[in-house]
C-alpha cells in the first residue's frame, strides 16, 4: 500500500492523541495579515492572536516553514485571479507539526507530532500556528525535509502535471522550457532526469551564465541556452536532440515565440506564467502547417477540480518517493525568520544572483 493510501485508513478512538481535551489552554500565534492591496512590505502587518484548542474535526498545527511564492506577492498586490476577503493572511504553502487534535477527527489518521501540509488552497499560511479542518491537511513522511515539504504543493506539482497531462512523453523525448532557473523550472529539470526525458532550459543572459548553466546541468538539464542562443541553435536541426514535443512557458513574449519555432510537428506549448508581461504570439503558419497547440495551465484550478481524483494521490506518492531517493530537491532557498518578513518580501521581488533563491519563513 502506498504512503498516501495509508493516510486514508480510519483510526480507532484508542489511537487518538487529544491533548486539547486536557490542556484547556490557548496558544498565542503570530500572523501576517493585510487589509488592502499594495506592495507587501507596506501593507503586511505582523499581529498576534489567541488560538484556542481545536474542536470537533479540527487540528492545531505549529508551522515549521512557509515559502514566499510569486503568486503570494501578486495576490497581495491585487494582480492575481484569487481575490481574498479582507483582512487576509498571506501565503499558500507550508509544512507544520500537529500539536493537538479535536475529538471529532475520526476519519483522520493524524496524530500529535505528525508533519502535514495543507491539502487545500487559499488558507493563508503565513502564521506560526493555525487551526485547520482535518480534511484540509495531508500527512507527509517524517523523512521529508522542511524545505521540500513546505514547497511541494505548488512548483513540483505544477511541473509534474504539465509533464504528464498534455503530451505522452517517452524516455529520450525532449522538453524545452524557459525560466529554467525558477523554482518550478528546477523541479521540471529534476523530474525530466528521473523520467529519462531530455530537458533543454532557456534563461536570460547574465554575467554568471556559466555558473548558472553548471548548476542547472547538475540538477539534470540536458542543455542550457540563453535567449540569444535559442534563436540560432542547431541542437534540433542537427539531430543532437529530438525536436521537442512539449514547450513549457512562464515568460511569454519573444522568448515563447522562439521556443514555439523549435517544437516538433503537432507539438504543444503550455503557458503557466507570464513574467515578461508580454503576450504569447502565434504565427498562423504554426497552427496550419505544424498543427501546434497552445494551452494554459493553472495548478490552483487543477487542485480544486481534482480534490478526490486518484491521480492526486498518485502524484504525491511519486513526488515523495523521488524526494526520499534524493532525486528531487527543494529549490535554492534561504530560511528566514518570520519577524524579518519586510526584508523577505522585498527581496523576493528583487531576487539577485545567478539562480536567485526562494525565501522560506522559519518559525
Amino acid at each position: 500500500m502506498s504512503f498516501f493510501a495509508k493516510q486514508m485508513v480510519p483510526i480507532t478512538k484508542q489511537m487518538y492523541l487529544v491533548p486539547s481535551a486536557t490542556r484547556n489552554m490557548s496558544v498565542m500565534a503570530k500572523v501576517l495579515r493585510y487589509g488592502e492591496y499594495g506592495e507587501p512590505a507596506k501593507v503586511l502587518r505582523l499581529q498576534e492572536e489567541t488560538i484556542s484548542d481545536p474542536k470537533d474535526d479540527e487540528v492545531l498545527i505549529k508551522t515549521l516553514g512557509a515559502p514566499i511564492n510569486p503568486a503570494d506577492i501578486n495576490t497581495i498586490q491585487g494582480k492575481y485571479p484569487v481575490k481574498p476577503v479582507f483582512p487576509a493572511v498571506g501565503g499558500n504553502e507550508c509544512v507544520g507539526e500537529v500539536v493537538a487534535i479535536g475529538r471529532g477527527c475520526g476519519a483522520s489518521q493524524l496524530k500529535v507530532g505528525d508533519r502535514v501540509v495543507p491539502f487545500a488552497t487559499g488558507l493563508g499560511t503565513w502564521r506560526s500556528h493555525a487551526i485547520y479542518s482535518a480534511n484540509q491537511l495531508m500527512k507527509v513522511p517524517a523523512n521529508i525535509g522542511v524545505a521540500e515539504a513546505a514547497t511541494i504543493t505548488v512548483n513540483p506539482c505544477t511541473g509534474y502535471r504539465m509533464l504528464k497531462d498534455f503530451v505522452s512523453l517517452k524516455p529520450g523525448d525532449t522538453v524545452i522550457q524557459n525560466g529554467a532557473n525558477s523554482a518550478c523550472g528546477q523541479a521540471i529539470i529534476q523530474l525530466c532526469r528521473a523520467w529519462k526525458i531530455e530537458c533543454i532550459g532557456i534563461v536570460r543572459d547574465r554575467p554568471e551564465f556559466s555558473q548558472l548553466k553548471d548548476y542547472l546541468k547538475g540538477l539534470g538539464a540536458a542543455e542550457i541556452l540563453t535567449e540569444e542562443e535559442l534563436r540560432t541553435t542547431k541542437l534540433f536541426k542537427d539531430g543532437i536532440f529530438r525536436k521537442p514535443k512539449l514547450a513549457l512557458n512562464c515568460v511569454g513574449g519573444k522568448n515563447a515565440l522562439e521556443m514555439s519555432r523549435q517544437l516538433d510537428q503537432a507539438g504543444v506549448m503550455v503557458t503557466y506564467g507570464g513574467m515578461s508581461r508580454e503576450p504569447v504570439t502565434v504565427p498562423t503558419a504554426s497552427l496550419i502547417f505544424k498543427d501546434l497547440r497552445f494551452v494554459g495551465f493553472w495548478m490552483t484550478r487543477w487542485t480544486k477540480e481534482n480534490v478526490d481524483n486518484p491521480q492526486r494521490s498518485e502524484m504525491f506518492n511519486e513526488l515523495f518517493g523521488l524526494i526520499d531517493r534524493g532525486a528531487l530537491k527543494a529549490p535554492a532557498h534561504e530560511m528566514i525568520a518570520f519577524e524579518d518578513y519586510e526584508m523577505a518580501v522585498t527581496n523576493a521581488l528583487n531576487i539577485q544572483g545567478f539562480v536567485g533563491k526562494k525565501y522560506i519563513f522559519n518559525f
